[in-house]
């Protein structure tokens, strides 16, 4: 099982650089010990014009089948009969068992990690790799659908299953030759499009397909998986077509991509001053004034320690840690990539140690509960819901009020009658392509008088922005305040007394 990694290089920039950024000598031949067998690294070719690096995976049959007991075995997770077992591909063709061998052997190249050379690691480079013998379910159409929109140049060429009688045909394997020009692909994001693709067109998994397969398979596809056009296709091939895992994965993918996608509302659009007018008084944005108001409800509620759920690229966190009141203060998002982008706004790499301590930014799901959001005093769901299915909102509402629980929780969401007032929104559209609903004020209110119902908390609500005098604010907020034991008892018993009265009616 073999696939080199080839690059090119200058004086400036030689091509030897990849062995720092693959933390493998180009003078040395290294061994490594893996599960199922020994990867060798070594250099065909090592000079500042050209190197090539080589993994050369070597299979123990034996300990494969060994290892494999009552776990997957064979294509699509099905049994193997007793010889098929010892006599396969799995030593010769690329598969699973060398994404695990790349994983293992270029950990910190995949993580885009080099102490030696940090600023190539993140640098695109000139980028050549070629597998002599790959499995491809669905044939040369296949792993051009897969490569192709991830920048590579794709050359596929199909194996015969026989060179000397050519009538029979192709086999399921090809030989293949990626190719990603300089300024296209890093070395890290090359590596991570393998790791999740062989297994793919393989269709096959030496090992059990456990939950946490999904984790790894986000970790390795961030930044480029939930655009991917063949995303289904390579979740449910990844995840071994395990229907549970393959959905958690897509509904995880979506929130990635929701959270990426641009967050310019139509109000700020409008509230756009043209270069020419400078001398125009420029209105204070929408999104300026939400902010404001949502500093303004965490000071009157006292809170000290802030969890903002859905924080984006952090601008909000920004405000919050300007105000020396706020001395504990988490962002948490789905998405990596909106996380980066916040610890660069936020220079957390150059903060004071002080200050940088009263933030941390961690990634998470808010679908799913999280034992590291409770015992907050507040936290802030700033025009998060509405980008969610309807159908996940009780998630969500249980992960946040059920859950953590924190003592205050602020939701704001547009109001979708004010959405007449701006002139640049068609009627009928939302104000943002990805939102997928935009509620009154009678369904807000009645939303949240259920969610606090249920769970113990007090509502109250305040507008945000210029309130119309027939449809209300631009934008509307929900501060729900956890009730005392005492008001939580009282109020149940006035539910419960209403209830039979409506039933004795």
């Amino acid at each position: 099982m073999f696939l080199t990694i080839s690059t090119t290089g200058t004086p400036e920039r030689p091509a030897t650089d990849l062995g720092f950024l693959l933390h493998k000598h180009p003078g040395k031949s290294q061994a490594f010990s893996t599960s199922y067998g020994t990867a060798h690294v070594l250099y065909p070719e090592a000079t500042p014009e050209r190197c090539t690096a080589a993994l050369l995976l070597e299979v123990d049959p034996v300990a494969l089948v060994r290892r494999g007991k009552g776990k997957n075995k064979g294509r699509g997770g099905a049994p193997d009969a007793a010889l098929a077992q010892y006599v396969n591909d799995r030593p010769y063709a690329a598969s699973s068992l060398l994404a695990v061998a790349l994983s293992a052997v270029f950990s910190s190249a995949m993580r885009g990690v080099c102490a030696a050379r940090p600023e190539r690691a993140g640098q695109p480079l000139p980028l050549r790799v070629e597998v002599p013998a790959l499995p491809a379910t669905g044939g040369a159409e296949l792993v051009r659908a897969l490569f192709g929109p991830l920048g590579w140049t794709v050359a596929v060429t199909p194996v015969p299953l026989d060179m000397r009688f050519p009538e029979w045909g192709d086999s399921r394997y090809v030989q293949l030759v990626l190719e990603a020009p300089e300024g296209t692909l890093t070395l890290g994001e090359a590596l991570r499009h393998l790791y999740v693709l062989l297994p793919v067109l393989d269709d096959a998994k030496h090992y059990w397909v456990s939950p946490d397969e999904v984790d790894k398979l986000l970790r390795a596809g961030e930044g480029w998986l939930a655009d991917h056009p063949e995303q289904q296709l390579i979740t449910s091939r990844y995840l071994a077509r395990r229907r549970s895992l393959t959905r958690e994965a897509a509904e995880r993918l979506e929130l990635v991509r929701l959270a990426d996608a641009d967050d310019t509302d139509v109000e700020e659009i409008d509230n756009a001053v043209d270069e020419e007018s400078d001398t125009e008084e420029r209105p204070v944005p929408l999104a300026v004034r939400r902010r404001a108001a949502i500093l303004a409800a965490l000071t009157d509620a006292g809170a000290c320690r802030v969890l903002d759920l859905g924080c984006g690229q952090g601008q909000l966190v920004q405000e919050l840690l300007k105000d020396v009141r706020f001395t504990e203060i988490v962002g948490v998002d789905v998405s990596m990539r909106a996380l980066t982008v916040a610890s660069r706004r936020l220079g957390l790499d150059r903060m004071g140690e002080r200050r940088a301590g009263r933030v941390t930014l961690l990634q998470g799901s808010l679908a799913y509960t999280d034992k590291r959001l409770k015992g907050y005093d507040a936290a802030v769901l700033s025009e998060v819901i509405e980008h969610l299915d309807l159908a996940r909102l009780p998630a969500l509402e249980y992960a946040v009020f059920g859950s953590a629980r924190p003592r205050t929780v602020l939701v704001t969401t547009p109001n979708v009658e004010y959405n007449v007032r701006w002139e640049s929104l068609p009627a009928g559209r939302a104000r943002h392509d990805d939102h997928r609903f935009e509620w009154t004020r009678e369904e807000f209110r009645a939303w949240a008088h259920e969610v606090a119902e249920r769970h113990g908390y007090g509502v109250e609500f305040v507008p945000v922005g210029d309130e119309d005098p027939e449809v209300g604010p631009p934008t509307q907020m929900a501060v729900f305040t956890q009730a005392a034991e005492g008001d939580r008892t009282a109020d149940k018993d006035q539910i419960d007394k209403k209830k039979k009265e409506e039933q004795a009616a």
